[in-house]
């Protein structure tokens, strides 16, 4: 019944994986393994779990509402086996974190790493995507990202600031012409990210300013709209996380940097704030103090025109 533990992983692990065999690699067991788990399970409870064809599986009603039993247990046993390690002072078992793409490669990967070697029992899988993922679906311990959360039942942690800039390739501004003011936008080459062809783009400061600007290179990658600014193929908004080291390097040029534009800080979502694991407790507060001290604030010029820079932990 349910006091099988290998059991209710595997069934776990099938639902989140989307299929057995995959569930059977994350877990490192044969699939016949795995499938003769299921199906003690199956057999223990008096339920189909899972309907399965060749192409896909679908949990059934009973199947579903088991599941979510099913992970509340699993929560605890986690809970009690991380009080244990907490009492040994080790930080160990697998820690589960998704982030957006391009953040990710350029921060959270080294990050991951370094904390990674002052705990080698530690494991760690990184899921780099900027699509919103459903934690207690994937049982992830946290999400990396910008922007509000909508679930309220849902545990945010702020991380550090964050601000969106507008900029263009040096090469851009030679043939185009610098802007001025955001009404001046209308007749320069814009990228934007998303599917429409136009955007909205809003700036405060000074006096306050929304501008519908063309697309002439619209796209749903982030890193593809960098990759095109660096070109000077035209001007771009972006967050400080992303182009700040070009903007110190001169690859690319803040403009009118007496607006501001709106931005959602960097964020840590949890599934949950209740008897976190120690290695994401400890985890959380190593990836805030590093994601903090990144950051060094310079005053240039007039309150208004304030510079930011990202000064990165060379131990990285």
């Amino acid at each position: 019944m349910l006091d099988d533990l290998p059991a209710l992983r595997a069934f776990a692990r099938i639902v989140a994986a989307g299929s057995m065999s995959a569930a059977a690699r994350e877990l490192e067991l044969p699939l016949s393994v795995v499938s003769k788990r299921l199906a003690q399970l199956e057999k223990s409870v008096g339920l189909r779990l899972l309907q399965r064809t060749t192409r896909r599986q679908t949990l059934t009603a009973d199947g579903a509402m088991f599941h979510a039993r099913v992970l509340r247990i699993l929560e605890e046993v986690e809970q009690a086996e991380s009080l244990l390690a907490h009492s040994r002072r080790e930080v160990e078992g697998l820690l589960r974190l998704s982030a957006p793409a391009e953040l990710g490669r350029q921060y959270i990967v080294p990050i991951v790493a370094d904390f990674q070697c002052r705990h080698p029992g530690l494991q760690v899988q990184i899921e780099l995507t900027d699509s919103v993922v459903d934690l207690l679906e994937t049982g992830q311990d946290m999400a990396i990202r910008f922007g509000s959360v909508t679930d309220p039942n849902q545990v945010v942690r702020r991380l550090a600031p964050n601000f969106r800039v507008l900029c263009g390739a040096p090469s851009y501004l030679q043939q185009h012409g610098t802007p001025a003011h955001p009404a001046e936008l209308t007749g320069h080459r814009c990228i934007v990210i998303g599917d429409a062809r136009r955007a909205e783009w809003r700036f405060e400061g000074e006096e306050a300013a929304s501008v519908r600007v063309a697309a002439t290179f619209f796209t749903n990658d982030g890193q593809a709209a960098h990759a095109l600014a660096l070109q000077g193929a035209g001007l771009v908004v972006k967050s400080i996380w992303d182009v700040g080291d070009d903007l110190l390097a001169g690859r690319l040029q803040r403009l009118l940097p007496h607006y501001s534009m709106p931005a959602a800080p960097l964020q840590a979502i949890l599934p949950h704030g209740r008897n976190l694991p120690l290695r994401v407790r400890l985890f959380l507060d190593y990836l805030q103090g590093r994601l903090t001290a990144a950051w060094r604030w310079d005053e240039v010029g007039d309150k208004n025109n304030v510079e930011v820079s990202l000064e990165v932990d060379q131990r990285r």
